[in-house]
């Protein structure tokens, strides 16, 4: 089977329907950007065991994990959802100093596509978009290995890097700063076996001051060095050229000319309870985003305050949206897939059957669309939103018949 394309037809599909509220998670991570996974099969190995039953790819710019997704998904009885995700730029907004959902950068924008057509065709003439961004990105990451050697020479004078090996075997294409602080590590952990050394060369490299996590807490101590050396005011900090975001409505009609449904990643509230300017209050944001021709929202809610996420999301939902959870798994910590608030707090009932119905939604989309029909979202950007609960069983439907294959 190559795809939904071959899947019984919509009338026939409904009998498969489960009936019930199955545990999904919209947004992961995977090696082609970078990922807490060793292999695009891991995943699937933690969906089984946690009991997931639908899985979202969720990459930087690529769709290059989409065949291997579709068919792990298949091996494991996990309904793939085809998503991307792209940093983009509201320039009004960064003219203005609002921060939109980079709590650092403001007018820098994270967006999503939801649900793009599988199997993927890119849309015409913007076949190379996607490569361009990617070496794009990798241009930067190049530069600041640079840098880092030069770090290197001053401070460890027998280590190198190498991008083109960093490219080789760290990553899938896309090389992002992360994958330069797991080769720092590695490259240290090799030259010095020992971990008094380890944490002495550590030590130089961090001007002086001894690391806050040890040689065998390799998560913490990658973060440590992309904080120390990788990112703004570290030695080896290389900015990111403004040309290489895309403007947000750029992005939106790129993902509309995949076949796929925008969608917007609310960062929500820090630890310290701030929520930013574009995303408050709740009615705002979501006037904003229908001004922007966006109807999915979606939420990372291990890092959220699980009160004010509930707010948030039924409110969205109530207005309209579809809305997503996930864990994105783009850092080196491995946590569970199982979608969770901030401090391991459970999903409310109330969002986890907003969280299915909305994932119902994105399945008959992939669905109709692969047979040519239309989806949630139309080629010129109205959404379906009068149609929530016919395409909710409808894609309920899908997902059931996807699950049982043998």
């Amino acid at each position: 089977m190559k795809g939904f394309k071959d899947f019984p037809g919509p009338e026939e599909i409904k009998a498969y329907r489960t009936n019930m509220v199955l545990k999904v998670n919209a947004h992961i991570h995977t090696p082609y950007s970078f990922s807490a996974f060793e292999d695009l099969e891991e995943p699937f190995r933690m969906a089984v065991r946690e009991k997931v039953d639908i899985l979202g790819i969720n990459d930087f710019t690529s769709v290059k994990g989409y065949d291997d997704f579709f068919r792990l998904g298949s091996k494991y009885h996990v309904f793939p959802l085809f998503n991307i995700e792209f940093i983009g730029l509201l320039k009004e907004e960064q003219r203005k100093g609002i921060r939109v959902n980079d709590p650092n950068n403001p007018g820098r924008t994270y967006f999503s596509g939801k649900g793009l057509r599988y199997p993927f065709v890119p849309p015409e003439g913007r076949e190379k978009l996607l490569d361009d961004l990617v070496a794009g990105g990798n241009e930067q990451v190049r530069q600041m290995v640079k840098k880092v050697n030069m770090h290197f020479k001053k401070n460890v004078s027998d280590i190198r890097l190498s991008f083109d090996k960093i490219k080789k075997d760290l990553a899938r294409g896309l090389v992002r700063e992360r994958h330069v602080a797991k080769a720092i590590r590695l490259a240290v952990v090799s030259a010095y076996p020992d971990p008094e050394k380890q944490v002495e060369v550590f030590t130089r490299l961090f001007d002086g001051t001894a690391p806050s996590s040890r040689p065998d807490e390799p998560a913490r101590l990658e973060n440590e060095i992309r904080s120390r050396l990788l990112k703004k005011g570290g030695p080896a900090f290389i900015p990111e050229d403004p040309k290489a975001f895309l403007p947000v409505e750029k992005v939106r009609d790129y993902i509309l000319s995949a076949g796929g449904i925008p969608c917007y990643p609310v960062l929500l509230d820090d630890p310290e309870g701030k929520i930013t300017a574009f995303e408050y209050p709740k009615e705002k944001l979501s006037a904003t985003l229908k001004k922007m021709g966006v109807y999915a929202a979606e939420f990372i809610p291990g890092r959220n305050n699980c009160k004010v996420l509930e707010e948030y999301a039924t409110y969205l939902y109530n207005e309209g949206f579809l809305v997503m959870f996930g864990t994105e798994h783009n850092t080196p910590e491995m946590i569970p897939l199982t979608v969770s608030c901030r401090h391991n707090v459970p999903l409310p009932e109330s969002l986890m059957r907003i969280s299915y119905g909305s994932a119902c939604v994105v399945a008959a989309h992939q669905y109709l669309t692969a047979k040519g029909m239309e989806g949630y979202c139309l080629p010129d950007g109205s959404c379906r939103s009068e149609d929530r609960d016919e395409l909710i069983a409808l894609g309920d439907g899908v997902i059931g018949y996807f699950l049982q294959l043998k």
